[in-house]
């Protein structure tokens, strides 16, 4: 049987309000799994010592993980091969970028412009075990080549921890913003949630928060659509804070203890954190001018990257946005009329308008930006024949070599990183897996990847065993 998380309770207006509810609202929300924790932690704190780190990787304020979901064809976007057959290259053209020698797909002309800020990895590998999007997801979110015991396809606390969740496990969120944010979509299956969207194994207090809506939608409010640990909401703090309010005048006789005085200090910097503070703001979009809109796309796409950049100037350390529902881009038939259609046009005008968005606003010296999806496509169009998903037009699930975008933070752009095969199927050169993704991360934000966690049944862990994608930055191969 799938794991599944456990429900995320919702609190609702108009809900009738008992002494009980009042007490749990009070002290199990706010005390337990809210804020006030993550602030306490920060107070105490010392400054983390930056042991098991790599030379050569510039620290970067923040990540911007852009998750393609469901596996991009990689022979149709950033490594195409015009001179293999045609069942192989397919209909679509290569056009010259902005640096010479470099090509990207003709359905990608924006960010053809913007070649010189990225650094393409052409060899990215996978375990190919870990074929399937459950899987597959779980590797590339965690930076984990290989399944944790006692995870299965579905989400449970035995999965390795995302990396927002390893993040904050070593340095806790601060005070004005937690250590990440995923949105607009979770990826599940029929309800059953993918691996690698919390903090598996380390407990759902280092869980990232997760919008869950579509910001291009008329009806987005980006108060309502964030889901925080056990229902806490932007906008029914204040209601919790009136509540918690009425507590301390009951509890009065108690105010000069110094413990007290500690919890309300916290408790109150975890309410105005939320309340009062930019993040709250960061989840509308309405103060944003239309033109700018327009130019990253009225779309899902669009929007989300536009979203993710107002987060990422809220002070949240990691945000991933996931380009899709889950399996969006899982083109096992129709595979060139779904990216000429649907798929790569409104990429193509997000992914150009957020670079030069972050660009204009200096955040690209500061932010490691990625894009990559869990796995690539067969270079043989009609995939695995005889498998249920054939499809003539269609491309299957291809793990030995797909492709990964860099840019940002010490990122040398204009180059590409490692060779494929004359048909994209496997590497020439040095192959990066998961694992050196979860390191180029980590090193990135400064984490030592030695930290030791713990699984569930106590076995000590190293939070990631891999080694950067230092080509990525150096511009020297390996």
């Amino acid at each position: 049987m799938p794991h599944s998380q456990p429900a995320r309770r919702r609190l609702h207006a108009g809900h009738p309000w008992s002494r009980r509810g009042v007490l749990q609202v009070g002290y199990s929300s706010m005390l337990s799994v809210a804020l006030a924790p993550l602030l306490a932690a920060r107070a105490r704190s010392t400054p983390h010592a930056l042991r098991g780190t790599v030379a050569g990787v510039p620290r970067a304020k923040s990540v911007l993980f852009i998750f393609l979901t469901g596996g991009p064809s990689h022979i149709d976007t950033f490594d195409m091969k015009p001179e293999a057959p045609a069942e192989v290259r397919g209909p679509f053209a290569p056009i010259a970028t902005n640096v010479p020698g470099i090509s990207f797909c003709e359905h990608l002309p924006l960010i053809a412009r913007h070649a010189s800020k990225l650094a393409v990895v052409r060899t990215m590998h996978c375990n190919p075990a870990l074929g399937a999007h459950e899987t597959g997801t779980h590797a590339m979110l965690t930076g984990n080549n290989d399944l944790p015991p006692g995870s299965s396809l579905y989400a449970s606390r035995h999965d390795w921890p995302c990396y927002a969740a390893g993040l904050d496990f070593v340095r806790p969120g601060s005070a004005n913003a937690p250590s990440g944010v995923m949105l607009p979509t979770h990826m599940n299956f029929s309800g059953a949630p993918y691996c690698g969207q919390n903090a598996g194994m380390l407990g759902a207090k280092h869980d990232p928060w997760q919008l869950r809506r579509d910001p291009n939608d008329s009806k987005y409010n980006g108060d309502d659509s964030l889901i925080m640990p056990e229902g806490l909401t932007v906008s029914r703090l204040d209601d919790r804070r009136a509540l918690l309010d009425e507590i301390d005048r009951q509890r009065a006789g108690l105010a000069a203890h110094p413990a007290v005085q500690q919890f309300d200090g916290q408790r109150r910097a975890a309410c105005d954190t939320l309340t009062a503070g930019t993040l709250a703001k960061a989840f509308s979009l309405a103060d944003e001018p239309a033109e700018l809109r327009e130019r990253y796309g009225r779309h899902i796409f669009g929007q989300s990257l536009l979203l993710a950049r107002r987060v990422l100037q809220a002070g949240v350390p990691i945000v991933q946005a996931n380009m899709g529902y889950a399996g969006q881009w899982d083109t096992h038939s129709n595979n060139f009329r779904g990216l000429k259609d649907s798929l790569l046009p409104p990429l193509d005008k997000a992914f150009a308008a957020l670079l030069e968005d972050m660009q204009s606003l200096g955040m690209l010296d500061e932010t490691l930006v990625i894009l990559t999806g869990e796995f690539g496509r067969t270079p043989k169009i009609g995939g695995n024949v005889g498998s249920p998903t054939f499809s003539p037009d269609g491309r299957d699930h291809w793990t030995q070599c797909f492709s990964a975008l860099f840019a940002g933070c010490g990122v040398q752009g204009g180059q590409t990183i490692g060779k494929s095969d004359k048909t994209a199927a496997a590497p020439l050169s040095k192959a990066y897996n998961p694992c050196d993704m979860g390191a180029t991360v980590y090193h990135s934000l400064g984490v030592d990847t030695t930290t030791e966690i713990h699984d569930q049944l106590g076995r000590p862990l190293r939070l990631n065993v891999g080694q950067p994608i230092l080509p990525v930055f150096t511009g020297e191969e390996a």
